[in-house]
């Protein structure tokens, strides 16, 4: 224990021993003593001069320390202490590195040689980070020591727990990649860190976030682990414990993490959109009527939570998603919220532009939330819509800068893919909507086009622009405005102005959001190209501007000066004889050169600013001067600069080539129009016959339901006869035996004569059901018929013939079993007559009662009359047989007729798609002959050879003809 006094305190006698032999003896001792006491004492002395004698600790007692944690499990105090030394050889933080810089100038005895460490900040910093980075990369080195440090973190003691938390943030921070490697292999291992936010000791949680943060950076694997271990339900809960945006630095951190989980992870933000964690974004910007002194932490919370809302609506996700979020946002007042922090007075500048730019992204693309911004007003007297106060900024020169493009971000996304806004903005400038009472935002913007500022002119044409994207009717409607220059003179046009602040040589930046304003108007809108070649002055203003040699400043002005000349050439409809495409190139190739002008075209792209702007939709520039380019310019430009340079190269004729493509093409594309018009046609007729089957089908349904019930109806009267016969055999037998007792026996025979009388009743009900029923199915077969006919005469439909057929086929067989019950009922008619008249015959023999004879023959009478009756219903059953027989027929004949046109229509259908292919395959030929000729005749002409147009042959076979026919009436 002396020797441990010597080291941690007081002074004793002799020289003192050095630092590196201080730090091997005790390396020694760590190794070689079997107390666990002096193992301890030991470590906790590395771990006091660890920070001082940083180089040496590492590279003589790192072994020794990760053998502690693999040995000595069961002491935490050990365990402790160790984690804490390799913690501090590790670590490259600040302040840590603050409290070895204070002993900097101490001579270090490394090796025998004197090192003095006495240097410059920036050189310790980046010494102190290359030796935790070694130190890391050592420690590493076999994989098992951060599996080893993982397995410490359960560990519920906190002089465990706490320095292993910290080691590993020091290692993911030195080498994020490989640590992650490790962990992400290692089973359970961001399960692990994940219970870190449970634990109930802040500091542990606390720096168990900035761990995470560390450990999900650039991963996307980890992220979506983490993710699904419940992070974005835990973090939330944290942040909502915190206070919000009111809490500290632990929400920042929680934040931090959630935008590591969420930024470019296409996963995480459906899972988290899944989990319906964006309505629980919306408390964070409940603001108050005061906003007034906000504290920085807020300003950062407040921050954060904006970017984390753009990360969800960021214009480089996947559409689908975006526009998913961008209508969840809507539908829990998440957009409503930033609206009132935007119109809210007393929020930071800072804030307030990240508001700007977060709303621009939560509209951008969604009709729905474009048109709930153009509903909000801010809150003055009198109200005015957002839009015209933002507009206000942009074009008010004396607003920030980042401030001022912020706006303009969200008037371009308040205008993309919106034509409803587009219209209502143009329609704010034509003369029909003006309002001299109010400000109105195309006001806003004619006022910003033509004022001294060159942002404010540039931000004006870009912003106008985005009113005329994609939308040629605005176009159109734009060259309807008028404005008025000074009084007695006469109006001039919107782009007549424009042309003229143009001529008259304003600054850069000016120009160049005029020339994109104007490349944007004309493009694709051939009646605004002709207006803007009617002014006479135009073309000669660009060509002079193309041919001249100017600085690399004006270049960038030259190139959008022949890009606006070139969509004078590609949107030329010929209707000015002096501007003619052929006119326009001559002019060019006379005063600029083909090759000069498309180089000078080439400008555009070449410049250092277009690549930037063109990566992003968000217009973010370092200062007002580099503002330049727009993003959507950037596109027009990608798309027009080949087609431009093929039609300045193009002569007359492949011009006229070109346009009988085209209306070749268009031909073939009215005959496939056609086409699809039959198409249509016999699809209708095809539903309608579908639909005809399914009502036939619901019929069947009904009649065979109908069928069934009358069947049932039958079994039951049959089984009450078999009882009245098995009765009247009972009857007859005990009259036959009891013949004496005559009254009894009258009695009896007219009980059964009553319940004969009955019976024959119940015979006639039956026999008017089924002659109704016969006259139903009459009516079914009439119906079927006509629907046969009809389907006859359609162009398709065999497979529904056919099945009314087997449905026919069915009522037929239905027919014949109900023909047959008739005639069984006739047959048992007749065995009842005859039992009857046997019964009638008793009864005269056995009374002699006139009354009872009377009633006898009033029965055979109405028997008769049933018999009749029988014999007539035999005769319209036999005539029903007949037509139905005929039905058939006709149903046959219909069906072999609607199968020969059904083959004769696919027959049709067949050569129609075979002369198509075959059209397209002649039309491919002859491009592919024409392109051989004329690559031909340009060979031979390189070769010196006379080649002679088909045009010079055409006349000279002509001429021939008529030489010809000269001759033969000279011989006449």
């Amino acid at each position: 224990m002396n020797f441990f006094r010597g080291v941690m305190g007081g002074q004793a006698a002799g020289p003192q021993p050095s630092g590196a032999e201080t730090i091997q003896k005790l390396c020694d001792r760590v190794a070689s003593s079997t107390l666990l006491e002096d193992r301890r004492d030991a470590v906790r002395a590395l771990k006091s001069l660890s920070k001082k004698y940083r180089m040496e600790v590492g590279t003589q007692a790192m072994d020794h320390l990760i053998n502690i944690l693999q040995t000595d499990r069961s002491d935490s105090e050990i365990l402790g202490y160790a984690l804490d030394t390799l913690y501090n050889i590790i670590c490259n933080d600040e302040e840590e590195e603050q409290d070895e810089s204070e002993d900097a100038v101490t001579p270090l005895p490394v090796s025998g040689k004197h090192k003095n460490v006495s240097v410059p900040d920036e050189n310790a910093q980046k010494q102190a980070d290359d030796l935790g980075t070694q130190f890391t990369e050592k420690f590493i080195q076999d994989p098992e020591h951060v599996t080893l440090l993982l397995t410490l973190l359960e560990e519920f003691d906190f002089h465990v727990r706490w320095p292993g938390v910290k080691l590993l943030t020091a290692l993911l921070k030195n080498q994020g990649a490989q640590v992650q490697g490790i962990v992400l292999v290692s089973p359970m291992g961001v399960s692990r860190l994940m219970d870190l936010l449970a634990d109930s000791r802040e500091v542990i949680r606390n720096d168990g976030l900035l761990l995470l943060q560390q450990l999900t950076k650039g991963n996307a694997a980890i992220q979506k682990i983490v993710a699904f271990e419940n992070a974005f339900e835990r973090l939330l809960d944290i942040i909502t414990e915190e206070g919000s945006s009111d809490g500290g630095i632990v929400v920042e951190d929680c934040l931090l993490l959630l935008l590591n989980l969420l930024k470019n992870n296409s996963s995480n933000q459906n899972f988290f959109k899944e989990g319906s964690f964006i309505q629980r974004m919306k408390p964070w910007f409940e603001v108050g009527d005061d906003n007034s002194g906000w504290s920085a932490q807020k300003v950062t919370n407040l921050h954060l939570m904006l970017q984390l809302v753009r990360v969800m609506v960021s214009p480089v996700n996947s559409p689908g998603a975006t526009a998913s979020c961008q209508k969840s946002m809507y539908q829990c007042g998440l957009l409503q919220q930033l609206c009132t922090i935007l119109m809210a007075t007393g929020v930071p500048a800072d804030i307030l532009t990240e508001t700007i730019n977060t709303v621009s992204e939560v509209i951008r693309g969604s009709q729905v939330n474009q048109d709930y911004f153009a509903s909000v007003n801010a809150p003055s007297n009198p109200p005015r819509p957002a839009i015209v106060v933002l507009l206000m900024s942009m074009v008010n020169e004396r607003q920030p800068f980042v401030l001022r493009c912020a706006v303009l971000y969200c008037f371009q996304c308040f205008l993309y893919k919106n034509q409803k806004g587009q219209g209502e903005i143009v329609a704010t400038l034509l003369p029909s909507t003006i309002d001299a009472n109010s400000i109105s935002a195309g006001q806003l913007l004619c006022g910003g086009l033509f004022s001294a500022d060159s942002l404010s002119n540039w931000c004006a044409a870009v912003a106008l622009a985005h009113a005329l994207q994609d939308n040629l009717t605005q176009k159109e409607q734009l060259l309807r405005v008028q404005l008025a220059t000074s009084l007695g003179k006469p109006p001039v046009s919107l782009l007549q102005q424009c042309t003229n602040i143009l001529s008259q040589g304003s600054k850069v930046q000016t120009r160049v959001g005029l020339l994109m304003l104007l490349c944007t108007w004309i493009s694709n809108c051939p009646i605004a190209v002709t207006h803007f070649l009617h002014n006479q002055e135009n073309v000669p203003f660009l060509t002079a501007q193309i041919s001249e040699n100017l600085g690399e400043d004006e270049r960038l002005v030259q190139g959008l000066c022949a890009l606006l000349l070139g969509i004078c050439i590609y949107y030329n409809d010929n209707s000015l004889e002096n501007y003619t495409k052929e006119k326009l190139k001559q002019l060019i190739e006379k005063r600029i050169g083909k090759e000069n002008f498309v180089e000078k075209l080439g400008f555009i792209t070449k410049h250092e600013l277009y690549s930037r702007a063109a990566q992003k939709p968000q217009p973010v520039f370092p200062s007002p001067e580099q503002m330049l380019f727009d993003h959507e310019f950037t596109k027009l430009v990608k798309e027009l600069e080949g087609v431009i340079t093929k039609a300045v190269h193009k002569s007359s004729e492949e011009e006229k080539k070109e346009e009988e493509v085209k209306k070749t093409l268009e031909q073939h594309d009215n005959i496939v129009t056609q086409y699809k018009e039959l198409i249509r046609e016999q699809d209708a007729q095809i539903q309608e016959l579908k639909e005809q089957v399914a009502s036939m089908s619901s019929q069947n349904e009904q009649t065979q339901a109908t069928i069934t019930q009358q069947l049932a109806q039958i079994q039951q009267h049959k089984d009450q006869y078999n009882i009245l016969k098995l009765k009247l055999g009972k009857e007859n037998q005990s009259q036959s035996n009891s013949q004496g007792d005559g009254s009894q026996v009258n009695g009896l025979q007219t009980e059964e004569l009553t319940q004969l009388k009955e019976e024959m009743e119940e015979l006639r009900k039956q026999h008017t059901l089924l002659q109704t029923l016969l006259g139903d199915k009459d009516a079914l077969i009439n119906t079927l018929r006509s629907e046969v006919a009809q389907t006859a005469g359609s162009s398709a439909g065999g497979s529904e013939n056919a099945e009314l057929l087997k449905e026919l086929e069915a009522l037929r067989s239905q027919v014949q079993s109900q023909s047959a019950e008739i005639n069984q009922l006739k047959t048992e008619r007749q065995e009842l007559l005859r039992s009857s008249e046997t019964g009638s015959s008793d009864v005269a023999s056995t009374t002699d009662s006139s009354l009872d004879t009377a009633k006898m023959a009033e029965l055979e009478s109405r028997l008769t009359a049933l018999t009749a009756e029988t014999e007539r219903l035999k005769g319209e059953t036999k005539s029903l047989s007949e037509s139905r027989a005929d039905l058939e027929q006709q149903l046959a004949s219909a069906t072999s007729t609607a199968a020969i046109l059904q083959t004769e229509k696919a027959k049709l259908q067949t050569e129609v798609q075979e002369s198509k292919k075959e059209q397209d395959d002649l039309l491919m030929l002859l491009a592919d002959q024409d392109q051989k000729i004329h690559s031909l005749k340009q060979r031979l002409k390189d070769l010196g050879e006379t080649v002679e147009d088909e045009d010079d042959l055409d006349a000279r076979d002509q001429t021939d003809d008529d030489d010809e026919e000269e001759e033969d009436e000279d011989e006449d």
